[in-house]
């Protein structure tokens, strides 16, 4: 069994900066936007033809992500940022008149989060993704038009949510919900109502808690989609 996890968070609160302490060695990180990692990061590369050793993929295309993840030995698959895989599809029909693109990219998000929670035993995917107010003030997962919030929860689909904040310049997950949003953990999985925003830790904790053992870093550097 797979353990997807949500992490959310307005921009600029931490969620790729949580990436930094993460051995790449035991990483597929997939970009939906290319971007510059904000922090320091010799050993994270792009994955090319001629670096087959890498740790980034670019992509936005939802069967791709489904066929990495799928396909990947690498015990962790991050997709940063979710949201974009919508926003981006959304965007680039933005002209067509009919409604059928809300449905399709619904499908498209709502088949990404399944190949996440029924990926190969023990791998760890981490769906990076920003964050919105729905009517009542409740903070939740950023989505594009009605189905998804209408028909499905995303939220709910994951064992694990936890979202970003920063309190007193330091910036944090948090780990209880407050009654106002949709994060949440297993009992006893963290004793903190909130705490560094380091994935590496994260995945630490959610190794321990369902008996993972992790193998190593050799193992994983063979190839990239192996």
């Amino acid at each position: 069994m797979s353990i997807a996890t949500l992490i959310l968070g307005q921009s600029g609160t931490g969620k790729s900066a949580s990436l930094r302490n993460l051995n790449p060695q035991h990483v597929l990180l997939i970009q939906v936007i290319k971007k510059p990692l904000p922090f320091r990061s010799p050993n994270w590369t792009y994955i090319t033809p001629e670096n087959k050793q890498g740790s980034i993929l670019v992509s936005d295309n939802p069967q791709f992500i489904i066929n990495v993840i799928n396909g990947s030995k690498r015990p962790i698959i991050i997709i940063d940022d979710f949201q974009y895989v919508m926003a981006n599809e959304f965007m680039r029909r933005s002209t067509e008149k009919s409604f059928d693109k809300f449905t399709e990219i619904g499908r498209n998000a709502w088949d990404v989060f399944n190949a996440a929670i029924n990926a190969q035993d023990h791998k760890r995917i981490y769906l990076l993704s920003h964050t919105e107010e729905d009517s009542q003030g409740k903070t939740k997962i950023k989505t594009i038009g009605k189905m998804l919030d209408e028909k499905i929860t995303l939220e709910g689909m994951v064992t694990i949510c936890l979202q970003t904040s920063v309190i007193n310049e330091q910036y944090i997950f948090q780990t209880k919900n407050n009654g106002n949003s949709t994060v949440k953990a297993p009992m006893g999985l963290f004793e903190e109502d909130h705490f560094e925003n380091d994935l590496s830790e994260v995945d630490k904790a959610i190794c321990e808690y369902y008996s993972i053992t992790n193998s190593s870093p050799q193992q994983y550097s063979q190839n990239q989609h192996a």
